[in-house]
């Protein structure tokens, strides 16, 4: 346990760029995802929204907040995400239409941008259809 406290807190140090041992309070999601979680903006608010934008939090204020999104986010599993998108699979043969995928990122939770969706998600993913494995991209997704 204490050599990945040690890990974390190398990585955090990357992220303070005054050599206090501190980062801005803005910078928390990134040093998060640096440690391989994937929080959503409304997860890291939920944390930081008592410290002023400018702020600047120590490793002891930023690990606790890591513990409690990595605890609150490990529910999330790449079978749940293929459970909710099975039920746009019409034909059950693990495909949905790249169409209602980009309406299903664009419109719900987290909104992308249409743009996001098609270079950033999309790319090489469609079929000679226009359909998508959608078993495949979860796990694209997932993988960071």
């Amino acid at each position: 346990m204490w050599l990945i406290v040690v890990e974390f807190q190398e990585a955090f140090q990357l992220f303070d760029n005054r050599g206090d041992g501190k980062i801005h309070v803005a910078q928390i999601g990134d040093a998060l995802r640096a440690l391989g979680l994937n929080p959503t903006e409304a997860d890291v608010k939920k944390f930081t929204h008592s410290y002023k934008s400018d702020e600047r939090v120590s490793f002891e204020v930023f690990l606790p907040i890591y513990q409690q999104i990595s605890k609150s986010r490990s529910a999330d599993t790449v079978e749940d995400f293929m459970e909710g998108l099975r039920h746009f699979d019409k034909d059950g043969n693990g495909f949905i239409s790249s169409a209602e995928l980009r309406h299903l990122l664009t419109t719900l939770g987290e909104k992308l941008t249409d743009d996001e969706v098609v270079e950033q998600l999309l790319q090489g993913q469609e079929d000679s259809q226009g359909n998508v494995n959608y078993e495949e991209f979860v796990k694209l997704v997932m993988s960071g």
